[in-house]
């Protein structure tokens, strides 16, 4: 069946819309999402992640020594190439301040973006994706407090460059004049990865032009470099965040019996509404 703006009706599986036949749970239904009501949530869940993230001891001893560990780790396995990656991109002044801005800004711009895209777009998958991105956030909370660490331009006798200080640039909480508005310690998991990963992968599944779904993949690669090259973040840490957006992705597998990806693009039509009458919300 088309709707009148000639987009197709997709019948959502029963598996989606609670039918699940006796003895099975009931499954949340895709409703459409209200405008006011996302950006409240999204609004509030960032200032909740701050607050809660900010709150966690900053442990600075331990947080030192976990870094060492670490340090010492990637060299045990031929993996501690960050020092490499910062002196190098240091070494080119427009490169690495470039990278400061990108550290500090895209992660909030483009995460913003991918959710106003899947909203406007994809109303049917959204708040299953919208799911997946708060969970993988809440897992990172609590990495925070289990497991302090100091990014490598903080250790001590680790020779790593800070980039934001030395190049003068506005680009990190952790330096600088803004050093006392963020835990320095919580450096594991990156979200600068769980995040792009999480829109990297969204527009890869669900964008309906090969270039977009090129440019997705590449995000989350090129942050990786980014969160290197500042001395914002070893490479595990990277890791860290990957482990926490598998977590997301099966917490709304398991809450929505889809993956998010799966289920349909348009939210079901309510019975016995007419064509062209205006959404409820």
């Amino acid at each position: 069946m088309t709707e009148p703006d000639g987009r197709e009706e997709v019948a959502a599986p029963r598996a989606v819309t609670g039918e699940d036949g006796p003895g099975r749970p009931r499954r949340p239904r895709p409703r459409r999402p209200r405008l006011w009501f996302e950006i409240l949530l999204v609004a509030v869940s960032y200032w909740t992640y701050s607050l809660v993230r900010n709150a966690v001891p900053e442990q600075r001893d331990a947080a030192l020594r976990n870094a060492d560990w670490i340090w010492r780790f990637e060299h045990a396995i031929g993996v501690g190439v960050e020092q490499t990656v910062n002196h190098a991109a240091n070494s080119v002044s427009w490169l690495i301040i470039g990278m400061n801005y990108y550290y500090a800004t895209l992660h909030f711009i483009i995460t913003l973006g991918v959710l106003v895209w899947l909203y406007r777009w994809h109303p049917g998958r959204y708040a299953a994706t919208r799911l997946v991105l708060f969970a993988t956030t809440g897992a990172a909370l609590l990495g925070y407090y289990l497991f302090p660490l100091a990014p490598p331009r903080l250790m001590r006798g680790g020779h790593f460059v800070d980039t934001v200080m030395v190049h003068h640039t506005w680009g990190s909480m952790a330096s600088g004049d803004l050093k006392h508005m963020s835990n320095q310690y919580a450096a594991m998991p990156s979200m600068h990865i769980g995040w792009s990963l999480w829109c990297g992968l969204t527009v890869c599944a669900l964008a309906s032009v090969p270039w977009a779904r090129v440019l997705g993949l590449l995000y989350p690669a090129l942050t990786l470099v980014v969160i290197v090259a500042t001395a914002n973040h070893f490479w595990l840490d990277a890791v860290g965040g990957v482990v926490c957006l598998a977590f997301g992705f099966a917490a709304a597998r398991l809450w929505y019996g889809s993956p998010p990806y799966a289920l349909p693009r348009l939210v079901p039509r309510p019975a016995g509404r007419a064509w062209g009458s205006a959404p409820t919300g």
